[in-house]
């Protein structure tokens, strides 16, 4: 499965997202798009989400970010499943509840990952 990972920019995405997952068994058994792993300049994401070739969008969202909620709202349109992950604490706002039932606290890595296997068996059945 394709899966997206977004976030906010203001997190330390690439310790507290990217490495975990990276590190994960789950990255040699789906194909995991890590927007700035490779740049730090912006991503075109628009064409991957609207053009429907992700089977899941995963969006960490315990920091808001403008362009996320933009990624979403595409994801939203294309009926592309979301997962919502996000740390301990975190107030979330109610208008991501329109568009996704999945809510997963994450407090490590471990937790995180368990947390991303569980949106991929929701998405699966």
């Amino acid at each position: 499965m394709k899966i997206y990972v977004t976030h906010s920019r203001e997190m330390d995405y690439e310790k507290d997202l990217y490495l975990p997952i990276r590190q994960s068994p789950l990255n040699a058994q789906h194909e995991f798009v890590l927007p700035h792993e490779e740049r730090a300049t912006p991503f075109n994401s628009r064409d991957s989400i609207l053009g429907k070739d992700l089977g899941l969008i995963i969006a960490e969202v315990s920091t808001k970010s403008t362009s996320q909620g933009i990624e979403l709202g595409w994801a939203n349109v294309a009926d592309t499943p979301i997962a919502f992950i996000y740390k301990p604490n975190t107030k979330l706002p109610n208008s991501l509840k329109i568009v996704s039932k999945t809510f997963i606290e994450y407090a490590n890595p471990e937790q995180l990952i368990e947390g991303i296997e569980k949106a991929i068996r929701e998405i699966k059945h």
